[in-house]
């Protein structure tokens, strides 16, 4: 009996790349289904919902460019605004009878013979199936997999311990001893909060964030109205914000002196809400602007100064039953730690088990560097594609551009190969090594690699292999219309 194909294409995570990958998998007709191991759709605005938790980008900007969203509250919106703008896209594209929820997938195996991946499910009642899938898209992402510091003794701590991208909503803060390990982009935004209702709160500070005023008025009424009523002012509005996003790319790739300005205003910031010298020099950053993501708060500075908040710098040695201690002796008595230290950008793929051709394995292939072409697809993985992965993250504007750039690629890749009557696409492996050695020749010129930090942007060898090296309408345009020689397709359709 001859293995049948259960689905055209099997799609994994439903946030804005899965959701966006659905709507234009609907739209061409094709049989599919999404794969989410949660109860409900949104991706990490599902997952992150910490205290003061919202987006960085501007609202008119993250969003689908075929789907706008005239409702924003205000400048950057809040997780809870984009997951509601998410399940209205669900329901609007009738997408919820194609999603499968609680299935997590627990290994992908790629059968030559069959020009297929066999997927294994695990559902949320214990039960673990199989799937045929004729291709697979894997909407991920990288801000997925949370990172927990390896703290010795940690796990005597008889206190709270929360990540914040696995916020219990019934957490209080209240007359409580809090810590927070991390001062990126999450921990800007959380500390604030915690900071007025905790009894102390201490934040646990490896390297200091360059933190920049945030411009974020309300959207009136009478604006909103005129969105809804006047699409064209939206679109203009967007195309602003897009233009001045495009403008920083340089800054960042090839010119990173130009954030000196940028700098200015971030110190200029730090000395109008500090006023303590010694805790200003702490929270002085010693690299250029960029190298790390810069946030933007106008709460944080004023929450590091108030009269019940620490800033510790002396790395955490141990932990113990009440708390953690530092390498300086001091010891830190807690009842809740807070961990905002981001996530594993690669674990998301390596807890699939991904068997590709001959039996390699993406975790051994990517153990030493990671090998793709565009972020999209890798040698040796036929109809297998990849949505926001290596090397298609931005610093400067919205990733959403860059997904439906995927989404569009994908696609043109998907048709093509049906229209040969191939049965498998790949990139040729040939072209993947130059390809690759390009954006290490630009991302050396960047200030994620010259700007005298270390950062999740880079791998162990210090090598980019988050962000693209380059403007959203370069990428936007080499996708558009790729090059179809450097796929290879194969087999046939009997």
């Amino acid at each position: 009996m001859s293995v049948r194909v259960d689905h055209e294409l099997v799609i994994v995570g439903s946030g804005f790349s899965g959701i966006g990958m659905a709507i234009a998998a609907k739209n061409r007709g094709r049989d599919f289904i999404v794969l989410e191991k949660s109860d409900e759709i949104g991706g990490t605005w599902r997952d992150n919902r910490y205290p003061g938790c919202e987006c960085d980008v501007p609202s008119h900007l993250y969003s689908f460019s075929f789907e706008l969203n005239p409702y924003w509250s205000k400048a950057y919106a809040t997780a809870d605004e984009i997951q509601d703008y998410l399940l209205y896209c669900v329901e609007k594209y009738e997408l919820r009878e194609h999603i499968r929820f609680g299935n997590s997938v627990e290994r992908m195996t790629y059968d030559e013979g069959l020009a297929a991946w066999h997927v294994t499910v695990a559902t949320g009642t214990g039960e673990v199936r199989q799937l045929v899938a004729g291709a697979v898209a894997l909407g991920v992402g990288a801000l997925h997999e949370p990172v927990i510091p390896q703290i010795p003794g940690i796990e005597s701590f008889r206190g709270e311990m929360l990540h914040t991208a696995a916020w219990d909503p019934g957490t209080t803060v209240v007359g409580k001893r809090v810590g927070v390990v991390g001062t990126g982009c999450s921990g800007v935004q959380v500390i604030p909060p915690l900071a007025e209702d905790a009894r102390h709160l201490t934040v646990f500070q490896r390297t200091p964030a360059w933190v920049l005023p945030k411009v974020d008025p309300a959207y009136p009424d009478w604006l909103i109205d005129q969105y809804e009523k006047r699409p064209w002012l939206m679109k203009a509005h967007r195309s602003k914000l897009r233009a001045a996003g495009d403008v920083r790319v340089g800054a960042f790739t090839k010119q990173p002196a130009a954030l000196k300005a940028a700098s200015k205003a971030a110190l200029a910031h730090i000395r109008s809400a500090v006023k303590d010298p010694q805790l200003r020099a702490k929270l002085t950053p010693d690299y250029t602007m960029g190298c790390k993501r810069a946030t933007m708060s106008n709460s944080y500075y004023p929450a590091l100064a108030a009269d019940n908040v620490t800033v510790e710098t002396s790395p955490i040695q141990d932990a113990d039953v009440t708390g953690v201690t530092t390498a300086d002796g001091t010891v830190h008595e807690l009842d809740l730690l807070v961990f905002a230290t981001g996530f594993d950008v690669t674990g998301s793929y390596r807890h699939m088990n991904i068997t590709g051709l001959d039996g390699h394995t993406l975790d051994t292939d990517w153990a030493d560097d990671i090998q793709t072409y565009y972020g999209v697809t890798a040698p040796g993985y036929p109809n297998l594609f990849f949505l926001l992965g290596p090397n298609t993250v931005l610093g400067h504007t919205s990733v959403v551009l860059m997904i439906e750039a995927q989404i569009g690629l994908i696609t043109k890749l998907l048709d093509e190969r049906d229209a040969r009557g191939a049965t498998a696409v790949q990139v040729r492996p040939e072209i993947v090594p130059a390809h690759m050695q390009q954006l290490d020749e630009r991302s050396a010129q960047s200030v994620w690699e010259s700007g005298g930090c270390t950062s999740w942007y880079l791998d162990d060898e210090g090598r980019n292999r988050t962000l693209w090296p380059g403007s959203v309408g370069e990428y936007e345009r080499r996708l558009g219309r790729p090059e179809l020689v450097d796929y290879e397709f194969t087999g046939s359709v009997s």
